[in-house]
């Protein structure tokens, strides 16, 4: 798969996890909070947002058999953790397979997903 197919796979993995109820946005790694922070400051007054893929890592095993997916979640407060990882581990292993799948990759290919919780986020208004 090209560079333009792993941003693709990427795009996936975020979609699938941003649609499971609980989760309120992706947490990007620290590489792309530096290069953001890092980045010349913008002259328009547009907000400049990171775009959710920054919180999702795809790796492809040397052998091509595995592709390892990780997804760095924020999580809504008032729902249960434990629940919602597994939600989003489930939808985005089965996403990303379907979309291996139906994009020409013949091989039996292993997804692996790992889910890491980076905060829970409180309701608007309290505090």
């Amino acid at each position: 798969m090209t560079a333009t197919g792993t941003t693709t796979l990427l795009g996936v993995a975020a979609e699938a996890a941003l649609a499971v109820p609980g989760v309120a946005g992706l947490q990007p790694r620290l590489a792309h909070c530096l290069a953001a922070a890092a980045a010349p400051t913008r002259t328009d007054t547009a907000s400049h947002r990171m775009p959710p893929e920054a919180g999702i890592r795809a790796d492809r095993a040397p052998d091509g058999s595995v592709w390892r997916i990780e997804v760095r979640c924020v999580l809504a407060e008032g729902h249960r953790a434990l629940d919602t990882a597994q939600n989003v581990h489930d939808r985005v292993r089965t996403a990303v397979t379907s979309h291996l799948a139906t994009h020409g990759v013949a091989e039996p290919v292993t997804v692996t997903v790992a889910i890491t919780v980076t905060r829970i986020a409180a309701r608007p208004g309290t505090a």
